[in-house]
This record gives structure tokens, C-alpha cells and sequence, in this order.
């Protein structure tokens, strides 16, 4: 039976991915910082499991993985989901949450492809899906942090989807838009781009891994959007992210509404 671990299991994306997994006949192992929710999430999808996890702790990332090898067997997906998104004016960024969003949203990913691809390569076979967002495909202003992380995953999943190619290990990315979840809190969203779900979200990286595809995006028709930007001039482009609103959604947030989520990402 095929086994796949998820980090940031416990809520949200990470939680519909693992349903969605599950429904599959996959067994699966929830791995998030907040093992209670690690742990209820498991509760509720029959023959998972939940486990602490630090993604940006190396030695965590580790410590989860031998568990869930020892637990449910071998792991032949790892579905990198973790990630924090702090938003708002570049000068006002704290310093030390920035460093954190870049030890948790790239330095996870690492850290866990790490951890399992000796495993995979030796068995020659696995797959590894990384969870990066549009986000990384066209920079926002008011997300600098977040947009720098998510092109730097982007970046290192294409690298490493080569490196390990030979070796039949599959690696994927997926960008989803807005998703609604706690991560927008207080934006409004793109104007004409539909705020996705998080089941939307898992259906896609479900297909991906059935297909073992390289990239898609959430919705999908967002590939074609952003492979128009890539050859707009600059000023075209700029007047496209305006047009939808990308200038703005992220400097305008409501933080207030943001309150519970951003003291959440501090801690």
C-alpha cells in the first residue's frame, strides 16, 4: 500500500490533501508543528497517523520520517505543503519572522527532500510534491518574504525534478492562487480570479501524482495567464497585475482581521 507523508497536515490544504490521499487507498502519515491538530486531523481518516513536526528543524524532519517508516513502511510520497505567509509593507517587516518564513516555506522542503530521497533512491522509485503558489511565478508587492520563498521552491523543485529523473523519482510542483484558508485572512482577493478551495487544491495534487506531472497550477488555467505575462513587456504586465488587483491586495490587507493567523506564524 502506498504510503505519503504530508507536512502541515493538521488544517486547511494540508488537511484536504491528506482526504483526499486517503480516499485514494493511500495510508497516511499527518505531520504539522501543532500535534494536536496533527493528531485530531489523524483521528478522523481511517489508518492515518499524526506526528509533531518542525519542517525548518532538520533533526525533526528526520525524527518524522524514521516514525512514520517505522509505523506504516517505506514513504513513496512526500507532499511538502508546510508554509507561513506573512504580508504588508516591505520596511515594516519583522526581521525575525522573514528569517522564519524562509527556514519554514524553503528551508522545510530541504530539509524533507533530505530525509527521504536516499530512501527513494535506493528503492528507485518515489515522489515528491512541493506546494509553492503563484505566488512564486510573479512577484506581489506587500508579500517580498513570501513571494522570494515560493520562486526559490519553484526553482529548486524544477532542479531537483532533473537531478533525480534518472533515479524513477517523480518531482512536482503545484502553484495555487488565493485558496481559502486563514493565509488570506483580511485580502479580498484577485479581481476574475476565483478564490480556490483547499479540496481544490488536493484534487490537483491527487491528479499530479497519478499522472506525474511536473507543474500545475490552481485553477489551471492560471498557466496560461502567467506564461502570457513572462513575454509582456514589463509596463503590460504591470498594467495586468493592476487590472487584477496584485498591486494592492496584499499593502491593503485588513491585519486586524489577520490577528489570530499573524500572531499564530510569530510563535
Amino acid at each position: 500500500m502506498t504510503v505519503v507523508a504530508i507536512t502541515g497536515g493538521g488544517r486547511s490544504i494540508g488537511l484536504a490533501i491528506a482526504r483526499r490521499l486517503a480516499h485514494t487507498g493511500m495510508r497516511v502519515a499527518i505531520g504539522d508543528i501543532d500535534t494536536g491538530a496533527a493528531e485530531s486531523a489523524a483521528a478522523a481518516i481511517p489508518g492515518a497517523i499524526g506526528l509533531p513536526l518542525d519542517v525548518s528543524d532538520a533533526a525533526s524532519f528526520e525524527s518524522f520520517v524514521r516514525e512514520v517508516e517505522r509505523t506504516l513502511g517505506p514513504i513513496d510520497i512526500l507532499v511538502n505543503n508546510a508554509g507561513i505567509m506573512p504580508i504588508g509593507e516591505f520596511l515594516s517587516h519583522d526581521a525575525e519572522l522573514a528569517r522564519r518564513a524562509v527556514n519554514v516555506n524553503l528551508h522545510g522542503p530541504l530539509n524533507g527532500m533530505r530525509a527521504v530521497l536516499p530512501g527513494m533512491r535506493s528503492r528507485r522509485r518515489g515522489h515528491i510534491v512541493n506546494v509553492a503558489s503563484t505566488a512564486g511565478s510573479r512577484g506581489i508587492p506587500g508579500g517580498v518574504v513570501y513571494s522570494a520563498t515560493k520562486f526559490a521552491v519553484v526553482g529548486m523543485t524544477d532542479a531537483i525534478r532533473q537531478e533525480f529523473a534518472p533515479h524513477g523519482i517523480a518531482v512536482s510542483t503545484v502553484l495555487p492562487s488565493f485558496t481559502d484558508t486563514e493565509l488570506i485572512a483580511g485580502t479580498t482577493g484577485l479581481r476574475g480570479v476565483p478564490t480556490v478551495r483547499p479540496e481544490d487544491v488536493a484534487d490537483t495534487v491527487a491528479r499530479v501524482i497519478a499522472r506525474r506531472r511536473a507543474v500545475a497550477f490552481v485553477p489551471g488555467f492560471l498557466r496560461g495567464l502567467v506564461g502570457l505575462q513572462a513575454i509582456l513587456p514589463v509596463w503590460a504586465g504591470d498594467l495586468a497585475a493592476r487590472c487584477f488587483g496584485a498591486d494592492r491586495v496584499f499593502l491593503t490587507a485588513d491585519h486586524g482581521r489577520r490577528a489570530a493567523y499573524d500572531e499564530r506564524i510569530t510563535g
